[in-house]
């Protein structure tokens, strides 16, 4: 059986372990060879291909972040129109079945190109958690980390200068890397996009820390988080991409001035932005990642197709990719009441 890879969307911790545990599952166990797309399904539709060998090169990627692939993001009516040369792609290098590395995007197109008689198998991929049908996506521990590292440095620069302290991670919708991050770096707030906030509370929360006599706050904020409707504060206005995503305008800044004018103190934002995505892996997620990999070729020769690698409990199992995309993995309100009993 002969394979192909590619990695989409926005790169991520872990993607080259998936890369390696692919490759060398397929080899050892299988025969196989392994072809690797680069730029994500630009390179299917353009047949940019590269050879991927079991030998010490691949097996020294485990560390790196990034993705020796190189990844990108099509446009969906691009890549429809593109049917015809993707089959041509797949017949020239005799290809039985592609593994698609990506978030909601990359495998809502695996989707589509399973229900056209092409057989993919989708490994989840996100710093930001929010793929349906596994618990956990690689890339998120590593993120967190990071958001959690810059946290904790901010405190004592922020208790020093008696400020509050606006950090802005990443997350788009989903409000998972703000959650896990805030709670453990010992954050004083967190605003999520799941739960809009009224900006009068935010300042109540930190007017009490100063009222006790503490020095500084701290709020986490996900760069997707709206405002309560008619709570006297909108956000700008963005758009959206070539893609349909919408275009974040800085919503802890624009939070900042309106707490700067209602509280008289001085505050500071932080947006920590595409430092999140990048360096090495965690060990967490190097170990995700390459599970994810090894199960990725064992479903490529059982032929489970139009499916997906994911995380249940503390095993991995394989799920239909319509449930990983139908609906966003957004943070439950119970989880975020959980956060809240600790603001202040």
């Amino acid at each position: 059986m002969r394979i192909g890879v590619l990695t989409a969307g926005g790169d991520c911790p872990g993607l080259n372990a998936v890369i390696r545990a692919l490759v060398r599952t397929a080899n050892s166990e299988y025969d196989s060879p392994v072809l690797g797309f680069q730029d994500g399904w630009s390179g299917v539709v353009e047949d940019r291909a590269v050879p991927l060998f079991d030998d010490e090169g691949i097996d020294r990627i485990l560390l790196r972040g990034g993705t020796i692939l190189g990844t990108g993001r099509l446009n969906p009516d691009i890549l429809t129109a593109s049917l015809p040369e993707i089959r041509q792609t797949l017949e020239r290098h005799a290809l039985d079945a592609l593994v698609a590395i990506g978030g909601d995007g990359t495998l809502k197109a695996a989707r589509w190109l399973t229900e056209n008689g092409i057989p993919v198998v989708g490994v989840p991929k996100t710093i930001d958690n929010d793929v349906g049908g596994t618990d956990y996506t690689f890339g998120f521990d590593t993120a967190v980390s990071i958001a959690s590292d810059a946290i904790d440095r901010l405190h004592t620069t922020a208790e020093s200068h008696e400020r509050v302290m606006l950090v802005e991670v990443m997350g788009r919708h989903a409000g998972w890397i703000a959650l896990h991050a805030g709670l453990a770096s010992g954050a004083h707030m967190i605003v999520i996009p799941e739960v809009p906030f009224d900006i009068d509370y935010v300042c109540k929360v930190m007017k009490r820390r100063f009222q006790m006599g503490e020095a500084y706050g701290i709020c986490v904020v996900a760069e997707g988080a709206t405002p309560v409707e008619g709570s006297g504060m909108t956000l700008r206005e963005g758009g959206t991409d070539q893609f349909g995503h919408e275009v974040f305008t800085g919503v802890a800044d624009q939070m900042a001035t309106a707490i700067r004018e209602r509280m008289n103190r001085d505050v500071r934002t932080t947006v920590l932005g595409h430092i999140q995505r990048g360096g090495t892996p965690t060990a967490y997620d190097r170990n995700l990642a390459t599970r994810f990999g090894v199960h990725a070729a064992h479903a490529v020769h059982r032929g489970d197709f139009g499916q997906i690698v994911a995380l249940r409990g503390e095993s991995i199992a394989m799920v239909p990719v319509e449930e990983a995309v139908s609906v966003l993995k957004t943070v439950p309100e119970d989880r975020y009441r959980e956060a809240a009993c600790l603001f202040g």
